[in-house]
């Protein structure tokens, strides 16, 4: 069992940033595929950005240009620089592991962030 862990969220203003972290145990976390989800109230959950195990990205077409996510193999951990924040980017943030060959899909418990003058 793969242990998944988010952190990071917080309350801020209108145009500022947040950097979220998301943790993943197992030795071959460099296989996993890392995604960021988000749900706001009310809402489904979505795709945000995803990175494979190959360091290619794709992005919500609502947080291109203001959102970036990276990964560090060596520390296990994925991360979502989220810029120029706006009221309806408040959601819960949720990260994914994923991997189809290890039969791995795994989630964190979430982390909240609120966006709100």
């Amino acid at each position: 069992q793969v242990r998944v862990e988010e952190s990071g969220g917080d309350s801020v203003q209108p145009g500022g940033s947040l950097r979220l972290s998301c943790g993943a145990s197992g030795r071959v976390f460099p296989m996993y595929t890392m995604t960021w989800y988000r749900q706001a109230p009310g809402k489904e959950r979505g795709l945000v950005a995803r990175i494979d195990n190959g360091g290619r990205t794709n992005y919500a077409d609502f947080v291109k240009g203001r959102f970036t996510i990276s990964r560090d193999d060596r520390k296990h951990a994925v991360y979502l620089q989220m810029n120029d924040l706006k009221p309806e980017d408040t959601a819960v943030y949720y990260c994914n592991a994923k991997s189809a060959h290890l039969n791995l899909d795994s989630w964190g418990q979430g982390t909240q962030v609120t966006v709100s003058s």
